[in-house]
Protein backbone atom coordinates (compact mmCIF):
# COMPACT_ATOMS: atom_id res chain seq x y z
CA UNK A 1 0.00 0.00 0.00
CA UNK A 2 1.17 3.53 -0.62
CA UNK A 3 1.58 5.81 1.60
CA UNK A 4 2.33 9.60 1.27
CA UNK A 5 4.15 10.07 -1.97
CA UNK A 6 7.09 7.61 -1.95
CA UNK A 7 6.54 5.13 0.79
CA UNK A 8 5.62 1.48 0.43
CA UNK A 9 3.59 0.36 3.56
CA UNK A 10 4.02 -3.46 3.90
CA UNK A 11 0.89 -4.32 5.92
CA UNK A 12 1.88 -7.89 5.45
CA UNK A 13 4.41 -7.22 7.43
CA UNK A 14 6.85 -9.73 4.94
CA UNK A 15 9.69 -11.59 7.52
CA UNK A 16 13.66 -11.59 7.42
CA UNK A 17 13.91 -15.57 7.64
CA UNK A 18 17.31 -15.75 6.99
CA UNK A 19 20.50 -13.72 5.91
CA UNK A 20 23.87 -14.94 5.11
CA UNK A 21 27.50 -12.41 4.83
CA UNK A 22 30.16 -13.38 3.67
CA UNK A 23 33.31 -11.16 3.83
CA UNK A 24 37.25 -10.45 3.02
CA UNK A 25 40.32 -9.98 5.21
CA UNK A 26 39.81 -6.10 6.11
CA UNK A 27 36.30 -6.52 7.17
CA UNK A 28 37.16 -9.86 9.19
CA UNK A 29 40.02 -7.48 11.17
CA UNK A 30 37.18 -4.76 11.84
CA UNK A 31 34.84 -4.29 14.77
CA UNK A 32 31.61 -6.50 13.65
CA UNK A 33 34.02 -9.99 12.47
CA UNK A 34 32.54 -11.86 14.87
CA UNK A 35 28.70 -11.08 13.51
CA UNK A 36 29.48 -12.58 9.62
CA UNK A 37 28.93 -16.15 8.61
CA UNK A 38 32.25 -16.62 7.05
CA UNK A 39 35.80 -14.11 6.61
CA UNK A 40 37.69 -15.13 4.03
CA UNK A 41 41.73 -15.14 4.59
CA UNK A 42 42.49 -13.91 1.39
CA UNK A 43 41.18 -11.26 -1.04
CA UNK A 44 41.05 -13.54 -4.42
CA UNK A 45 39.69 -16.99 -1.92
CA UNK A 46 41.31 -18.96 -4.58
CA UNK A 47 39.84 -17.95 -7.60
CA UNK A 48 41.40 -16.59 -10.76
CA UNK A 49 40.13 -13.24 -11.20
CA UNK A 50 38.91 -10.39 -8.65
CA UNK A 51 35.02 -10.68 -10.37
CA UNK A 52 35.13 -14.49 -10.03
CA UNK A 53 36.03 -13.96 -6.18
CA UNK A 54 33.35 -11.36 -5.97
CA UNK A 55 30.93 -13.90 -7.41
CA UNK A 56 31.80 -16.55 -5.14
CA UNK A 57 30.53 -13.69 -1.94
CA UNK A 58 27.78 -13.75 -3.59
CA UNK A 59 26.95 -17.23 -3.86
CA UNK A 60 28.10 -18.38 -0.38
CA UNK A 61 26.16 -15.64 1.33
CA UNK A 62 22.60 -16.68 -0.88
CA UNK A 63 23.66 -20.29 0.41
CA UNK A 64 24.15 -19.03 4.35
CA UNK A 65 20.81 -17.40 3.68
CA UNK A 66 18.96 -20.00 2.21
CA UNK A 67 20.07 -22.98 4.90
CA UNK A 68 19.60 -20.15 7.98
CA UNK A 69 15.93 -20.00 7.10
CA UNK A 70 15.08 -23.92 6.84
CA UNK A 71 14.36 -23.44 3.21
CA UNK A 72 15.60 -25.31 0.00
CA UNK A 73 16.42 -23.56 -3.09
CA UNK A 74 13.60 -25.02 -4.89
CA UNK A 75 10.95 -23.24 -2.06
CA UNK A 76 12.34 -19.73 -3.91
CA UNK A 77 9.81 -17.96 -6.34
CA UNK A 78 13.00 -14.85 -7.12
CA UNK A 79 15.81 -13.89 -6.76
CA UNK A 80 16.41 -9.96 -6.88
CA UNK A 81 19.57 -8.96 -7.20
CA UNK A 82 22.90 -6.16 -8.23
CA UNK A 83 26.22 -5.25 -7.60
CA UNK A 84 28.67 -2.41 -8.40
CA UNK A 85 30.10 -4.28 -11.55
CA UNK A 86 28.90 -3.48 -15.33
CA UNK A 87 26.72 -5.55 -16.30
CA UNK A 88 25.77 -6.57 -12.89
CA UNK A 89 27.13 -9.39 -13.65
CA UNK A 90 28.14 -11.25 -10.23
CA UNK A 91 24.64 -10.99 -9.33
CA UNK A 92 23.54 -12.33 -13.32
CA UNK A 93 26.33 -15.15 -12.99
CA UNK A 94 25.31 -15.80 -9.10
CA UNK A 95 21.58 -16.03 -10.59
CA UNK A 96 23.00 -18.64 -13.25
CA UNK A 97 24.01 -21.08 -10.48
CA UNK A 98 21.09 -20.37 -8.29
CA UNK A 99 18.41 -21.57 -11.49
CA UNK A 100 15.83 -19.04 -10.01
CA UNK A 101 13.95 -16.44 -11.66
CA UNK A 102 15.92 -13.24 -11.39
CA UNK A 103 15.57 -9.41 -11.34
CA UNK A 104 18.56 -7.40 -12.01
CA UNK A 105 18.32 -4.34 -10.38
CA UNK A 106 21.13 -1.27 -10.33
CA UNK A 107 21.55 0.48 -7.11
CA UNK A 108 25.27 1.26 -7.04
CA UNK A 109 25.80 1.10 -2.85
CA UNK A 110 21.75 1.43 -2.48
CA UNK A 111 21.76 -1.96 -4.15
CA UNK A 112 21.23 -3.34 -0.52
CA UNK A 113 17.98 -1.94 0.25
CA UNK A 114 16.24 -1.77 -3.50
CA UNK A 115 16.37 -5.18 -3.34
CA UNK A 116 15.09 -5.36 0.05
CA UNK A 117 12.12 -2.99 -0.79
CA UNK A 118 11.46 -5.27 -3.81
CA UNK A 119 11.79 -8.96 -2.04
CA UNK A 120 9.15 -7.28 0.47
CA UNK A 121 6.84 -5.69 -1.63
CA UNK A 122 7.07 -9.22 -4.07
CA UNK A 123 6.07 -11.05 -1.05
CA UNK A 124 3.43 -8.68 0.80
CA UNK A 125 1.66 -8.72 -2.80
CA UNK A 126 1.34 -11.84 -2.62
CA UNK A 127 3.54 -11.88 -5.76
CA UNK A 128 5.14 -14.70 -4.35
CA UNK A 129 5.75 -16.59 -0.65
CA UNK A 130 9.45 -16.60 -0.70
CA UNK A 131 12.86 -14.39 -2.14
CA UNK A 132 16.20 -13.97 -2.25
CA UNK A 133 17.42 -10.30 -1.82
CA UNK A 134 21.03 -9.76 -2.17
CA UNK A 135 24.60 -7.95 -3.08
CA UNK A 136 28.29 -8.10 -3.44
CA UNK A 137 30.62 -5.62 -4.30
CA UNK A 138 35.12 -6.76 -3.96
CA UNK A 139 37.65 -3.74 -3.27
CA UNK A 140 39.31 -4.91 -6.12
CA UNK A 141 36.85 -5.04 -8.93
CA UNK A 142 35.61 -2.12 -7.64
CA UNK A 143 38.76 0.54 -7.58
CA UNK A 144 39.96 -1.57 -10.95
CA UNK A 145 36.57 -0.63 -12.65
CA UNK A 146 36.10 3.18 -11.48
CA UNK A 147 39.39 4.41 -9.95
CA UNK A 148 42.95 3.07 -10.12
CA UNK A 149 43.85 -0.88 -9.67
CA UNK A 150 45.00 -1.83 -7.03
CA UNK A 151 48.30 -2.83 -8.42
CA UNK A 152 48.35 0.54 -9.76
CA UNK A 153 48.97 1.86 -5.71
CA UNK A 154 47.63 5.64 -6.70
CA UNK A 155 47.82 7.42 -3.40
CA UNK A 156 44.10 8.41 -2.24
CA UNK A 157 43.14 11.47 -0.94
CA UNK A 158 41.39 11.65 3.08
CA UNK A 159 37.93 12.24 1.36
CA UNK A 160 38.14 8.81 -0.35
CA UNK A 161 36.18 5.42 0.92
CA UNK A 162 37.58 1.78 1.04
CA UNK A 163 35.25 -0.69 -0.91
CA UNK A 164 33.86 -3.07 1.30
CA UNK A 165 35.09 -6.74 0.09
CA UNK A 166 31.75 -8.82 1.20
CA UNK A 167 28.22 -9.88 0.23
CA UNK A 168 24.93 -9.73 2.19
CA UNK A 169 21.53 -11.85 1.41
CA UNK A 170 18.66 -11.91 2.86
CA UNK A 171 15.25 -14.35 2.65
CA UNK A 172 11.99 -12.30 2.92
CA UNK A 173 8.84 -14.72 3.53
CA UNK A 174 5.54 -14.00 4.00
CA UNK A 175 5.37 -16.17 7.35
CA UNK A 176 8.06 -17.62 9.75
CA UNK A 177 10.49 -15.92 12.43
CA UNK A 178 12.36 -13.25 12.25
CA UNK A 179 12.23 -9.43 12.10
CA UNK A 180 9.64 -7.39 9.94
CA UNK A 181 10.02 -5.30 6.40
CA UNK A 182 7.80 -2.92 7.34
CA UNK A 183 8.13 -0.07 4.86
CA UNK A 184 10.08 1.22 2.29
CA UNK A 185 10.85 4.83 1.02
CA UNK A 186 11.96 4.52 -2.48
CA UNK A 187 14.57 7.93 -3.34
CA UNK A 188 14.84 9.87 -5.94
CA UNK A 189 18.00 11.12 -8.01
CA UNK A 190 19.48 14.12 -5.75
CA UNK A 191 22.63 15.68 -7.63
CA UNK A 192 24.62 19.07 -6.77
CA UNK A 193 27.05 18.95 -8.81
CA UNK A 194 29.48 16.74 -7.34
CA UNK A 195 32.55 15.56 -10.13
CA UNK A 196 34.79 14.01 -7.70
CA UNK A 197 34.37 10.26 -7.80
CA UNK A 198 36.86 10.44 -4.52
CA UNK A 199 34.42 12.16 -2.42
CA UNK A 200 31.18 9.62 -2.41
CA UNK A 201 30.29 10.88 0.93
CA UNK A 202 29.57 14.19 0.20
CA UNK A 203 28.13 13.70 -3.12
CA UNK A 204 25.13 11.26 -1.76
CA UNK A 205 24.59 13.14 1.49
CA UNK A 206 22.00 15.36 0.05
CA UNK A 207 20.28 11.80 -1.33
CA UNK A 208 20.19 10.72 2.11
CA UNK A 209 18.44 13.58 3.64
CA UNK A 210 16.07 13.75 0.99
CA UNK A 211 14.58 10.20 1.55
CA UNK A 212 14.98 10.43 5.28
CA UNK A 213 12.85 13.66 4.82
CA UNK A 214 10.17 12.06 2.90
CA UNK A 215 9.99 8.94 4.67
CA UNK A 216 9.20 11.35 8.21
CA UNK A 217 6.83 13.40 5.83
CA UNK A 218 5.48 9.70 4.44
CA UNK A 219 4.73 7.68 7.37
CA UNK A 220 3.95 10.74 10.14
CA UNK A 221 6.90 9.35 11.87
CA UNK A 222 9.83 11.01 13.78
CA UNK A 223 13.65 10.31 14.68
CA UNK A 224 12.50 9.04 17.92
CA UNK A 225 10.39 6.16 16.52
CA UNK A 226 13.57 4.63 15.44
CA UNK A 227 16.15 3.00 18.27
CA UNK A 228 18.74 3.07 15.25
CA UNK A 229 18.66 5.30 12.05
CA UNK A 230 22.05 4.58 10.28
CA UNK A 231 22.78 5.70 6.34
CA UNK A 232 24.58 3.13 3.96
CA UNK A 233 28.15 4.20 3.45
CA UNK A 234 28.59 8.48 4.11
CA UNK A 235 31.56 7.70 5.95
CA UNK A 236 33.78 10.24 7.80
CA UNK A 237 33.18 12.83 5.05
CA UNK A 238 29.42 12.27 4.16
CA UNK A 239 27.73 11.35 7.53
CA UNK A 240 28.26 15.04 9.79
CA UNK A 241 27.41 16.64 6.25
CA UNK A 242 24.24 14.67 6.16
CA UNK A 243 23.85 15.60 10.12
CA UNK A 244 23.62 19.04 9.68
CA UNK A 245 21.78 19.23 6.74
CA UNK A 246 19.15 17.12 8.48
CA UNK A 247 19.10 19.72 10.98
CA UNK A 248 18.70 22.77 8.56
CA UNK A 249 15.52 20.80 7.11
CA UNK A 250 14.17 20.88 10.45
CA UNK A 251 14.93 17.09 11.19
CA UNK A 252 17.40 17.52 14.30
CA UNK A 253 19.19 14.01 15.35
CA UNK A 254 20.78 14.80 18.58
CA UNK A 255 18.22 12.46 20.55
CA UNK A 256 18.50 9.09 17.60
CA UNK A 257 20.93 7.03 17.48
CA UNK A 258 22.28 8.25 14.32
CA UNK A 259 25.16 6.28 12.76
CA UNK A 260 26.24 5.18 9.15
CA UNK A 261 27.43 1.42 7.99
CA UNK A 262 30.44 2.48 6.60
CA UNK A 263 32.20 4.03 9.93
CA UNK A 264 30.91 0.67 11.87
CA UNK A 265 32.25 -1.88 9.21
CA UNK A 266 35.93 -0.97 9.79
CA UNK A 267 37.89 0.66 12.59
CA UNK A 268 38.45 4.09 11.37
CA UNK A 269 41.15 4.81 13.32
CA UNK A 270 43.57 1.93 12.80
CA UNK A 271 42.54 0.52 9.47
CA UNK A 272 43.91 1.90 6.33
CA UNK A 273 40.37 2.75 4.99
CA UNK A 274 40.47 6.79 4.67
CA UNK A 275 37.28 8.04 5.45
CA UNK A 276 35.24 4.89 6.06
CA UNK A 277 33.82 1.71 4.10
CA UNK A 278 31.45 2.11 1.17
CA UNK A 279 30.26 -0.84 -2.09
CA UNK A 280 27.31 -1.98 -2.31
CA UNK A 281 28.56 -4.95 0.33
CA UNK A 282 29.08 -2.23 3.06
CA UNK A 283 25.51 -2.07 4.23
CA UNK A 284 24.34 -5.18 3.41
CA UNK A 285 26.86 -6.53 5.59
CA UNK A 286 26.31 -4.79 8.28
CA UNK A 287 22.41 -4.87 8.31
CA UNK A 288 22.31 -8.75 7.86
CA UNK A 289 25.35 -9.34 9.78
CA UNK A 290 25.24 -7.32 12.70
CA UNK A 291 22.11 -4.95 13.31
CA UNK A 292 19.45 -7.99 12.66
CA UNK A 293 21.23 -9.80 15.05
CA UNK A 294 21.01 -6.94 17.59
CA UNK A 295 17.57 -6.76 16.77
CA UNK A 296 17.10 -10.69 17.72
CA UNK A 297 18.39 -10.40 20.89
CA UNK A 298 16.23 -7.33 21.84
CA UNK A 299 18.92 -4.39 21.83
CA UNK A 300 16.98 -2.69 18.73
CA UNK A 301 13.28 -2.52 18.53
CA UNK A 302 12.82 -0.65 14.95
CA UNK A 303 15.38 0.85 12.58
CA UNK A 304 15.78 2.81 9.17
CA UNK A 305 18.18 1.54 7.07
CA UNK A 306 19.25 3.73 4.29
CA UNK A 307 21.58 2.62 1.39
CA UNK A 308 22.99 5.26 -0.38
CA UNK A 309 24.37 5.13 -3.98
CA UNK A 310 26.08 6.98 -6.24
CA UNK A 311 24.70 6.45 -9.50
CA UNK A 312 28.09 7.23 -12.12
CA UNK A 313 30.00 5.33 -14.49
CA UNK A 314 33.30 5.22 -16.05
CA UNK A 315 32.36 6.62 -19.07
CA UNK A 316 30.35 9.74 -17.55
CA UNK A 317 33.09 10.55 -15.42
CA UNK A 318 35.05 10.24 -17.93
CA UNK A 319 32.85 12.74 -19.74
CA UNK A 320 32.89 15.06 -17.01
CA UNK A 321 29.18 15.06 -15.93
CA UNK A 322 28.25 15.43 -12.40
CA UNK A 323 27.33 12.53 -10.29
CA UNK A 324 23.65 11.52 -10.04
CA UNK A 325 22.78 9.87 -6.56
CA UNK A 326 19.73 7.99 -4.94
CA UNK A 327 18.54 6.95 -1.40
CA UNK A 328 16.55 4.21 -0.04
CA UNK A 329 15.18 3.46 3.23
CA UNK A 330 13.90 0.32 4.90
CA UNK A 331 12.07 0.21 8.33
CA UNK A 332 13.12 -3.35 10.13
CA UNK A 333 10.87 -4.35 13.22
CA UNK A 334 11.41 -7.17 15.67
CA UNK A 335 8.43 -8.86 15.89
CA UNK A 336 6.84 -9.06 19.67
Amino acid sequence: MLRGKHTWWFENRPVITGVGTVVGPDEGEGPLAADFDLVHPELDMQQKSWEKAERLLMEQASDFAIQASGLQKEDLQCYVGGDLLNQIISSSFAARDLGLPYIGVFGACSTSMETLALAAQLVNSGSAHHVLAGTCSHNCTVEKQFRFPTEYGSQKPPTAQYTVTGAGAAIVSDSGQGPAVTSATIGKIVDLGVTDPFNMGAAMAPAAVDTITQHFNDTGRTPADYDLIVTGDLAGVGHPIAKDLLARSGVPMEKTVFGDCGLMVFDVAKQKVQAGGSGCGCSAVVTYGHLLKRIAKGELQRILVVATGALLSPLSYQQGETIPCIAHAVSIERKG
